[in-house]
């Protein structure tokens, strides 16, 4: 199979000589209604069109059932979370020639003559918000953002400020190249306040750096009413995410959350993480929404009720775990846990009882963990808390 893929802006296409030698010598050609729109009068008149709308596995179909050629004509860069991609990923043994044109975040950049040089491009197009999320908490000083219906310059705008980040100002480009351009830099609370043309994309530029300190302060966490002890407290907080690895996992599992201090801190030292949490008390839910807004700890995934009750098969496999909670029922909890992980996963506990201790030591010999290392901590006036770290053999 043969791709010709030609990028072109939104308006008034202009092709190269190259690119009207493949048009004329060829016949069967594909693209959205818009692009037919801008083509088709550069198109030979046997030509055969093939829309790309609806399920993309009908249109692979039709491409596959074609014994000759196919270009197809794209907005932009196709090679910018576009076609082309899909096709190299669709069909790996095709040839597919690519001609770019600039990406609608590219043009957006140079009408606002913004020095692109650290810009780095996220899509929230039909997507999760996990890759801005992500860019975000790491505060990268420009980030372009290609949107869709939903995940809008104003519901982008809208997330940012709700967790914290109102130290961003935003470009919006909308109908770029076409007939209906609009093109303004607001700050995020003016964007909440309009509707956009359907077609647009978003640059979020940084002003300042918001400062989150590395070990949040015990006192700056909401807490359980009438138990502020009830926390994971910060030097042993720190020791825990340590002996987790953290900053390599990819997937953490926070075993009884309480005030969410463990999966904040976690998230917050690497937003790559995928953060699970899990917790039995109904009143810790608005707990841990309250902080991770407070905190800016964007995307950790909440699961309240009974860890005991819930299929932990069904969650994205961890390979870092932390036990905070567990009921009384921890070397059941192990059992659960050693059927379900892979060979190498973190496992740690703080014990603040001695039978939690002994229990997690027995549990790990039963179910082939192998305990790696063994922490006491005294904090303040506070009873000892024993760190203890295992991995599954």
């Amino acid at each position: 199979m043969t791709f010709h893929v030609i990028g072109i802006p939104n308006k008034n296409p202009v092709f190269t000589k190259e690119q009207e030698q493949l048009i004329k010598q060829n016949t069967l050609f594909s693209g959205g209604k818009r692009h037919y729109n801008l083509v088709s009068s550069f198109l030979p008149e046997n030509h055969t069109w093939i829309s790309i709308s609806g399920p993309l596995q009908t249109i692979f179909k039709q491409y596959e059932s074609s014994k000759e050629a196919i270009v197809v004509f794209a907005s932009g860069n196709p090679l910018f979370y576009g076609i082309s991609n899909t096709l190299k990923n669709k069909f790996p043994k095709a040839i597919i020639h690519t001609f770019p044109s600039f990406s609608s975040i590219q043009v957006l950049a140079n009408k606002t003559n913004t020095n692109s040089n650290q810009l780095v491009t996220v899509s929230v197009h039909g997507r999760t918000w996990k890759a801005l999320d992500e860019a975000v908490m790491q505060q990268f000083p420009l980030i372009g953002v290609l949107t869709d219906g939903k995940k809008n310059p104003k519901t982008i705008a809208e997330r940012l400020l709700n967790y914290g980040y109102d130290n961003y100002t935003i470009s919006i480009g909308e109908d770029l190249e076409g007939e209906q351009e609009k093109i303004q830099t607001n700050s995020l609370q003016e964007a909440t306040t309009e509707n956009y043309h359907a077609l647009n994309c978003v640059l979020l530029h940084k002003q300042k750096h918001r400062k989150i300190p590395f070990g949040i302060p015990n006192n700056q966490f909401k807490g359980l009413e009438g138990r502020p002890n009830m926390i994971t407290k910060m030097p042993i907080r720190l020791t825990s995410l340590h002996y987790l690895n953290v900053l390599e996992a990819k997937t953490l599992w926070d075993i009884g959350f309480c005030t969410g201090s463990i999966a904040i801190e976690a998230k917050l030292r690497n937003p790559k993480l995928e953060v699970i949490a899990f917790e039995k008390r109904p009143e810790c839910e608005g707990i841990l929404e309250e902080n991770t807004t407070r905190f800016g700890a964007i995307g950790i995934e909440c699961v309240m009720g009974d860890i005991f009750e819930k299929k932990l098969e069904e969650y994205p496999k961890s390979d870092a775990i932390f036990i905070g909670g567990h009921g009384g029922r921890l070397i059941e909890l192990l059992e659960r846990i050693s059927k379900i992980i892979s060979k190498g996963t973190i496992l740690v506990i703080n014990a603040v009882q001695e039978k939690s201790k002994v229990d997690f030591e027995k549990g790990c010999e039963d179910y082939n963990f192998l305990i790696t290392e063994r922490t006491n901590i005294t904090v303040d006036l506070h009873n000892p808390i024993s760190i203890l770290k295992a991995i599954k053999q």
